[in-house]
């Protein structure tokens, strides 16, 4: 398979500001699979300690901060060879190993030629403890579930991929193209960007297998619940997790308590919310007051929606079959338009820093699915299921914050067009949103 993250390790890799890696991304995103590839790829070879598996590693660690020294021990424990500059060496497992995690500042200002990456499942928490953490001394990445464009790599359609990077004007795709493309979009709801679930499709193009890679993905999530530190908090997690699909099931997506557990206060389950964002098992989307910068100056913090972090895990856990897929657009209208949703906001995340937000209000009521901020920008996106789309939401929007909006974005199944300040992109582009922007906003100058 091939990831687009190995470019950013690339360049990690050549830069003179190098500092100790801490690679985030949650359980069976493929995060030791894409370290070690990085390593026979771009290294003479690659030193692997996984934390888990070899928990005396760890003792290493605690007896010393002499960085020659725990490798030497390391070297010796293993029987792996580690030379400076030569070597990848990887740390994984590492959510529990708070002292391995503190060693990247010894790393980092005593021996910069060692070339260090550390990986962990629930790194996001770890990291959240106020510990005694190496601020400054580390550089951070983040991998998320596989895009489309890897989704379309893996499953042998580079023609297809290679023509949605190539796509520089605004016009409409031609049929060769859109249809086929629409179809792939279909089946990547289905599987989702999990590498395991991916595979199981791309390769053996087993529906059985690869809903079975999703059920036990979502099972390993299940078990991490119980790691919260306060064991009465698991079933708070467990229940809100298993709520997210009743959640986007709603015409208002905004989380309600109350569908978690009838009853249910926000003082109660904040904590257990929390916990699945710092884990990165969930999304949670503010709701903005007004299109300001800085963004969350507009916050509303009583306010908010949460996504899961993978479409196809969405799927498996709102139990949709994969027969949908057959059946024209019934898959993208299927709950209310919520996976559609949670499919934008995952390639939004991966394109853009700052987290999007939505806007909505109340008398009477409008919603604009997301805000996006790009550079000094913030612009409105509305998330449609279907083609042949209008919106009352974004006109308003544009109504009360004239100034604000240059562009309007629209994700649906209608085809690339700019029609006067509104871009459409075709669902099966939103991993170019970033570009095509780029590419209207020019327009749109002249």
């Amino acid at each position: 398979m091939e990831r687009f993250i190995l470019k950013k390790l690339l360049d990690w890799k050549n830069s003179p500001y190098r500092k100790p890696l801490i690679l985030k991304g949650v359980r069976q995103v493929g995060k030791t699979w894409i370290l070690k590839e990085f390593g026979r790829r771009c290294y003479e070879n690659t030193a692997y300690f996984n934390f888990d598996e070899n928990e005396e590693y760890k003792q290493f660690f605690e007896t010393t901060k002499d960085v020659d020294r725990i490798l030497q021990n390391l070297m010796l424990a293993s029987g792996q060879k580690i030379l400076p500059e030569k070597t990848l060496i990887i740390f994984d497992e590492v959510q529990d190993c708070p002292k391995v995690i503190n060693s990247m500042k010894y790393f980092c200002e005593n021996a910069p030629q060692y070339h260090v990456a550390c990986a962990g499942s629930l790194l996001g928490i770890a990291l959240a403890k106020p510990s005694s953490f190496p601020v400054g001394k580390v550089n951070f990445m983040q991998i998320d579930p596989m895009t489309f464009a890897e989704f379309l790599l893996a499953n042998g359609d580079e023609n297809l991929a290679q023509y949605l990077e190539q796509v520089d004007t605004l016009e409409p795709i031609p049929d060769a193209f859109f249809n086929p493309l629409y179809e792939k979009l279909k089946m990547y709801y289905v599987t989702g960007g999990m590498p395991e679930s991916v595979l199981m499709w791309t390769e053996a193009r087993d529906v059985s297998a690869m809903q079975e890679a999703l059920s036990g993905i979502i099972g390993a999530y299940e078990r991490d619940f119980a790691k919260h530190p306060n064991l009465s908090e698991f079933p708070k997690i467990s229940m809100i997790w298993k709520s997210v699909p009743s959640q986007l099931a709603r015409e208002n997506k905004k989380f309600i308590y109350k569908v978690v557990k009838e009853g249910a206060r926000a003082r109660e389950y904040e904590d257990a919310l929390q916990w699945l964002v710092d884990a990165r098992l969930v999304h949670k989307v503010y709701r903005s007051s007004a299109p300001g910068l800085p963004i969350a100056a507009y916050d509303d913090l009583s306010a908010f929606k949460i996504y899961l972090v993978d479409v196809g895990l969405l799927r498996r856990l709102a139990q949709l079959a994969p027969t949908a897929f057959g059946e024209g657009n019934r898959l993208f209208t299927e709950f209310k338009g919520a996976l559609t949703e949670n499919f934008v906001l995952q390639t939004l995340i991966t394109q853009f820093e700052v987290m999007p937000r939505y806007w909505s209000q109340n008398n009477p009521p409008y919603e604009v699915d997301f805000l996006i901020q790009r550079e000094n920008d913030i612009f409105p996106v509305e998330v449609k299921s279907e083609a042949n789309t209008t919106s009352k939401s974004m006109k308003k929007f544009k109504e009360l914050f004239p100034d604000k909006v240059r562009l309007r974005i629209r994700f649906s199944l209608d085809n690339l067009k700019l029609d006067d300040d509104v871009l459409n992109i075709p669902l099966f582009m939103a991993d170019q949103a970033d570009r095509l922007i780029g590419l209207a906003l020019e327009q749109l100058q002249k």
